[in-house]
């Protein structure tokens, strides 16, 4: 089995959909020896947030010395960013090892009558993989909900965490922000805390509290005010807490409310007994990255990598830009898919670009980069189209010192084509160091 092999064979289960509950995964899990009981967790559920927290945490652990793995959903350029330990993405080697355990567990159940879906399929793979790598500690990111995620296999967590919570999802987790929020509750453990935000809707958190009472779980509230702004940009926001300057990586206040809950959870571990210093809680925090989600990829020329490609993602980087790039010449590397609203993202950023060359991300579904060119140019912005993703990046390398900053957007499709190939450009940047190199 090779890498292609190993990821086309969880890609071929996604034919069973989602299909919420435990028996299945604990199935699976049996017949591997038990994985998920062979490593220490922190479990982080929640509708917003959770991809910053869980990275944020296992990097504050890594800083510390602890063979840290982290597990999130979905990946954003590359599968194996699921599967993490220490910051590295699983090689292919072990990635196809697992898979190959897990592959005859799953045929092994089906013959039995029990079919096995993706995610959890991904799940026993990630249990299996930081088992035999011998994990201090595992951050893990629910996929969906709580209660009936794979993931909440885990029968004792040192803590768990429950991010923002609001409507998603309803058809599988309730149409009210207090059902999905106890749908989220169901991480909750006997007797382990349970951390979550202040800024939690009122109704919300009276659901966390009534779980937290039933299960006989200390709460814990995290207060983003104990964070004291010291300077924000588009790179991310300077703090001060409990008198420890410290840099969170993601921009925008709600990235602010995600690091309270990490540091509430370290305060936890550290009552536990792991020994984390003040100064790898900031080496920590300040290495944290997520490919392709407004990642900065270079400072000094300010060069931005960002997978967005629907209103929603297109809108918030569309604010990012205005809040901290306001009245900046902006040049754009930019390529869409024909099947995506491109002209909500368009009237998102458009505004804000001073110039636009065209690529075609290398899919078979990408709009032509001489049609996007023109849909650019009808909008009255100044746009040229290139040969191809690689072409655009030398293009706009080329023409940068004109501009304030190179924003590369509009697919993960065009992030995954380009990604290498900036980093290369910007190879000196100290933040070249990213995770899924």
């Amino acid at each position: 089995m090779n890498l292609e092999e190993a990821v086309g064979y969880y890609h071929s289960l996604e034919r069973f959909g989602v299909r919420p509950g435990l028996e299945r995964i604990r199935s699976l899990c049996s017949l591997l020896g038990e994985p998920q009981s062979r490593f220490a967790c922190v479990h982080v559920a929640g509708t917003n947030g959770k991809g910053s927290t869980c990275t944020e945490l296992a990097s504050i652990l890594t800083a510390a010395g602890y063979r840290t793995g982290l597990y999130t959903s979905p990946y954003v350029i590359e599968f194996r960013e699921r599967i993490r330990l220490n910051g590295e993405m699983i090689p292919p080697e072990a990635l196809c090892r697992v898979t190959q355990k897990v592959r005859t567990a799953v045929e092994t159940l089906a013959s039995q009558g029990t079919t096995v879906t993706e995610f959890e399929a991904v799940t026993a793979a990630a249990f299996l993989y930081y088992a035999e790598s011998g994990c201090d500690i595992v951050v893990l990111e629910t996929g969906l909900g709580g209660r009936f995620d794979a993931t909440n296999l885990v029968a004792s967590p040192l803590c768990s965490v429950i991010t923002s919570v609001s409507l998603d999802h309803t058809k599988i987790l309730g149409d009210t922000v207090e059902l999905i929020a106890a749908e989220k509750c169901g991480i909750i453990k006997p007797g382990r805390p349970v951390i979550t935000g202040a800024e939690q809707l009122p109704s919300v958190l009276d659901v966390i509290r009534q779980a937290a009472d039933k299960q006989g779980s200390e709460l814990i509230v995290a207060d983003p005010s104990e964070l004291i702004p010291l300077h924000s940009d588009i790179t991310g926001t300077d703090v001060s807490w409990q008198g420890i300057e410290l840099h969170i990586p993601f921009c925008g206040t709600h990235q602010v409310c995600n690091t309270a809950l990490v540091l509430s959870a370290v305060t936890v571990l550290r009552r536990e007994g792991y020994r984390i210093a003040d100064g790898q809680i900031a080496e920590g925090l300040a290495a944290a990255t997520i490919p392709a989600r407004i990642e900065i990829i270079n400072r000094s020329p300010l060069v931005i990598l960002d997978g967005s490609h629907n209103d929603g993602s297109t809108a918030a980087l569309a604010d990012a830009l205005k809040a901290y790039l306001p009245g900046k010449r902006i040049l754009a590397v930019m390529g869409m898919m024909a099947d995506k609203d491109c002209s909500s993202a368009l009237n998102h950023l458009l505004p804000l670009f001073s110039k636009v060359i065209a690529v075609a991300p290398s899919n078979p579904r990408s709009m032509e980069a001489e049609r996007f060119r023109d849909l650019v140019l009808q909008q009255g912005v100044d746009a040229q189209a290139a040969a191809s993703p690689a072409e655009g990046v030398s293009e706009a390398v080329r023409q940068l010192k004109g501009y304030d900053a190179l924003a590369v957007c509009g697919s993960l499709y065009l992030a995954a084509d380009i990604r290498a190939n900036l980093l290369q450009y910007f190879s000196k940047d100290i933040r070249r160091e990213q995770t899924c190199q």
